[in-house]
């Protein structure tokens, strides 16, 4: 299960649009993506999106493009592209490896996702078995292949 996922937009949605005027503005996913340690300016995300604001549908849309980008990408097997690809992920795991040794624990886990709106009670109760469906030495924690491969489960 990815801590980001089409399940969760609705929650992410709400979250981002602070002011309930049913629109997530420019602004407000930018600040969404400079939280995921994505760096891209304003201009950036006007030609992207190419509206100054996005409603609930135009923002599932703009995540299942991005996410469908990222997956042809990945599948082109480019070495540039993919090498863009990770840095980008590295930069995301940065986030969630809050004290830097290079893992993700439990807590770590729990502290982004509260971040980024997605942490509930019934998360909590998932947090460590989370982690130990993608923690491949049995050591509770995420390392960054590990972690590549919990962003990219289905």
């Amino acid at each position: 299960m990815s801590p980001i996922n089409s399940i969760n937009l609705p929650r992410i949605f709400s979250k981002l649009d602070k002011n309930g005027d049913d629109l997530v503005s420019l602004d407000e996913l930018k600040g969404f993506l400079d939280t995921m340690g994505i760096i891209a300016s304003q201009e950036e995300l006007e030609l992207l999106v190419g509206k100054t604001s996005l409603d609930s549908i135009d923002f599932f849309l703009f995540y299942d493009t991005i996410t469908k980008a990222n997956i042809k990408e990945s599948n082109k097997h480019n070495h540039r592209e993919n090498i863009f690809l990770e840095n980008d992920l590295r930069k995301v795991f940065r986030v969630f490896d809050s004290n830097g040794d290079g893992l993700i624990c439990c807590e770590e886990l729990q502290r982004a996702l509260s971040r980024l709106g997605l942490w509930d009670e019934q998360c909590g109760k998932d947090c460590k078995s989370m982690i130990n469906v993608y923690d491949k030495n049995s050591d509770g924690m995420l390392d960054f292949e590990e972690f590549k491969d919990m962003m990219f489960a289905n």
